[in-house]
């Protein structure tokens, strides 16, 4: 409800010609937290029922109602005794009711009033006040104060942010000191309610702006020493002060407002934190040190970083979480024949292993070790080890490992310090007993910062282990019950100290009908889905997955045998894209269009028996391979011998020892005596851009030598492995298996093999030892006897 300006004067001036002390009935609404003053027009927002129930009083009647302040704000329902006696009455200028409940009333203020008499509290309280008197004096000192007072609220309003411009402006056309002391006092959002209402109830102009006029003065001295503070802090401190200043505010306007402290929650909730972890007793009373350190220094402070760090590692480590173990034997035997074919030893090993841990229930004993050359499966066996133990798998490579903190890890000294990876990768899984894969741990190096293999003794020994110490972590942590697998191509480069703790376990790789039951059952369905086909849209015969097996490929694993599948797979998926409709069943054409021309000749090397070339046998980082022996004689001085093909030392020294036991054999073999004085010896190893070292080509080269003297022929279809001394005993050598394996892959048949590996044909599978022949010799002359042809 409204009305016009021109009524309310003249209604305004008639009741100031009322005497002062007349008194009258007139309902009251207690103001929470302010204080209002005449001759002031004001919005107010009303939610409590009985205000509300005032104001319908007042709407009813008069349209007037007295506001009086409470003593205490947070009073919900204020008693008689609580509220000031003196307020203001003011006119209901407009009044909107909001659909929540709450009204929204437009006030002005009129006149000063002091309650004199409670009528009644309930519905609402009506009141009897009396008018007080308006003292507007004004003399030279009262002019003298006024400007004061205007020139200290102008200094004010430029100063601080809280005060609107247009109270300043409106100032300028006051005359009155006590409608002017009423003015700036409302204005002034800073002062308390209980100075608002001693304002007030101060009647005389002239002490109310005296004491306005000191309250200004101390406003604007606060105001001046925040603006000098806001300078300085900007002008000296750099961001991280900054955000410790603001801090520091937040801080203290939480505890205004009776919030929680940010850092106290926070340190609180590392304690609740170290409780709930389990930790050993010395690791928790470490872990309280350190949050009682966090508690007393500033929040912002960059040691501070280094500490929360540590303790959220602390905290999320599984110092008491274990995966529930199921120690199944028959379910493990058909979890580890699901997921692998073939491997029938390791399997075996497994089991057993599992079977003492099921019975023993703890894992000392050695670590394993799986040796063997890419693509065999060594990883995803230790990935159904889990998955049979029900335990969770973490793997982690070691390969090219060359900062012992890479394992210990680095010491607390700096913001970017972190635990070793073993300690990373148990805060990852959240047990403290996965299985835990150290791949490639033989690729490891060292250097000027450490030796990380001769870390990993701590952490693989069964009797140490108990309380390994990780640098970043000061505290011991028990990896007794993680099991730990290792895996390595070679296990030359592994030293003996570590290797002496683990148990080896030989992935030889897998023949050509393994590959082929593999394929038909793993790749090929795996690839299908991969792919996007289904299962009738493409069909891959036995046979030409042989043709694959030993045209595109020549490895002891399956990772190039599964590309080539791949590689298959996606040319028919393309053809199904682009509208082909019925299914694709490989043949000889469609291997040569999708693989294109073949890669490897399967069978003997040499298509005819060759003087002077013969066939060994290696041991690489890839398994066992093939390898020709090549040598030449030419015109020349001296017996100079040539050696190319990237030999290393041991196979120099192979040469030079198969010459030696040549020349002291040359009238048994019908060699002239002094043909190293006559010729010149090339021996080449291809192919020369692949580096090549090991002691198992004494006899090849032997073989290769005595029959480019004696030209005689070498048998294309054999093969042989074995060291050689100068006496002509051949010697045993290590990776007979791998060898032999690669010799079946390339389709040879007869390998000649030292006597004291006989024992080792064992290990090859049966299949492998139906097919081939195995000549074991004693000394070399027995080579020659079984490797050369008679002399045409």
């Amino acid at each position: 409800m409204a009305r016009t300006a021109s009524t309310r004067t003249k209604k305004v001036a008639e009741r100031r010609k009322d005497a002062a002390g007349a008194t009258q009935e007139i309902p009251l609404l207690p103001i929470r937290d302010n204080v209002h003053f005449p001759r002031m027009i004001f919005p107010l927002f009303v939610g409590r029922e009985k205000s509300v129930r005032a104001l319908d009083e007042a709407m009813a009647g008069s349209q007037h109602i007295l506001l009086a302040a409470q003593r205490e704000v947070g009073t919900e329902d204020p008693e008689p005794n609580e509220l000031y006696s003196v307020g203001i009455i003011a006119e209901i200028m407009q009044i909107l009711k909001v659909p929540d409940g709450t009204v929204r009333v437009m006030l002005e203020g009129l006149e000063r009033v002091r309650i004199v008499e409670f009528i009644q509290n309930d519905p609402y309280f009506l009141v009897r006040v009396e008018k007080l008197p308006i003292l507007e004096t004004k003399d030279l000192q009262a002019e003298a104060i006024m400007r004061s007072v205007v020139t200290q609220f102008e200094q004010i309003v430029n100063i601080g942010k809280n005060i609107p411009p247009e109270a300043l402006i409106s100032l300028m056309s006051i005359d009155e000191p006590g409608r002017l002391a009423d003015h700036v006092a409302w204005h002034m959002p800073s002062l308390r309610v209980e100075t608002k209402q001693e304002l007030l109830e101060l009647l005389n102009p002239q002490e109310r702006l005296e004491k306005l006029s000191i309250l200004l003065k101390k406003e604007f001295e606060i105001l001046e020493i925040q603006k000098n503070i806001r300078n300085r802090v900007e002008k000296e401190m750099g961001d991280t002060q900054r955000e410790f200043i603001l801090r520091e505010q937040l801080k203290a306007i939480q505890q205004e407002l009776g919030e929680r402290d940010e850092r106290q929650t926070e340190v609180d909730e590392f304690r609740v934190k170290v409780e709930e972890a389990g930790m050993p007793e010395e690791v928790a009373a470490r872990a309280i040190k350190e949050i009682d350190r966090l508690e007393k220094m500033p929040y912002a402070a960059p040691e501070g970083v280094v500490i929360r760090t540590y303790l959220d590692t602390l905290v999320a480590l599984p110092w008491s979480k274990a995966s529930d173990e199921t120690l199944d034997i028959d379910d493990a035997v058909g979890i580890l024949d699901e997921d692998h074919y073939g491997l029938p030893k390791v399997k075996e090993r497994i089991l057993e292993f599992l079977a003492v841990r099921k019975l023993t229930g703890t894992l000392k004993g050695p670590i394993l070790c799986f040796v063997g050359p890419p693509g065999v499966g060594k990883t995803s066996l230790g990935k159904s080890i889990a998955r049979a133990l029900g335990r969770k798998f973490i793997r982690i490579s070691l390969g090219g490992v060359r900062d012992e903190a890479e394992i210990r890890g680095h010491r607390r000294t700096y913001i970017g310090a972190m635990p070793g990876r073993i300690i990373q990768g148990l805060k990852q899984t959240e047990v403290n007993n996965p299985v835990f894969m150290l791949d490639e741990i033989d690729k490891m190096g060292s250097d000027f910062r450490g030796d990380p293999s001769s870390a990993l003794l701590e952490a693989l020994d069964p009797e140490q282990n108990i309380d390994f110490s990780d640098h970043y972590l000061e505290v011991p942590f028990n990896l007794s019950d993680v099991m730990f697998i290792t895996t390595a191509n070679l296990l030359d480069p592994i030293p003996p100290a570590l290797r002496d703790r683990m148990e080896i376990i030989s992935f030889s790789g897998y023949i050509e009908d393994e590959k082929v039951q593999i394929a038909r059952k793993f790749l090929i369905p795996k690839q299908i889905k991969d792919n996007g086909l289904q299962p009738e849209q493409l069909t891959i015969p036995d046979v030409m997955i042989l043709k694959i097996i030993r045209e595109h490929t020549r490895e002891a694993g399956l990772r190039g045998f599964e590309r080539e599948i791949a590689t298959v797979c996606r040319k028919v998926a393309r053809a199904v894209a682009q509208g082909r409709t019925e299914p694709v069943v490989i043949g000889p054409e469609e291997i040569r269009t999708y693989l294109g021309q073949r890669k490897y000749h399967y069978g003997v090397m040499e298509e005819e028996d060759e003087i002077g070339a013969a066939t060994g046998l290696v041991y690489t980082e890839a398994g066992g391979d093939v390898i020709s022996i090549e040598i030449t004689l030419m015109r020349g001085k001296d017996g100079r011998l040539t050696l190319t093909g990237q030999l290393g030392d041991v196979m120099k020294e192979s040469a030079q020892a198969a010459l030696s036991y040549v020349r002291s054999r040359a009238r048994a073999l019908d060699i002239e005596e002094d043909f190293y004085e006559r010729l010149e010896i090339h021996v080449h190893v291809p192919a020369g851009a692949i580096p090549k070292d090991g002691p198992s080509a004494g006899i090849t080269m032997a073989t290769a030598l005595a029959s480019a003297l004696t030209k005689r022929a070498v048998r294309k279809d054999v093969a042989m492995t074995g060291e050689i001394t100068l006496r002509g005993r051949v010697l045993p050598i290590g990776g007979l298996k791998e060898k032999v394996l690669a010799a079946h892959r390339a389709g040879i048949r007869t390998v000649i093999l030292p006597f004291e590996n006989e024992k080792d044909l064992e290990d090859l599978p049966n299949d492998v030892r139906e097919e081939m022949k195995f000549e074991v010799v004693k000394h070399v002359d027995e080579v020659l006897e079984l490797a050369l042809l008679p002399k045409v």
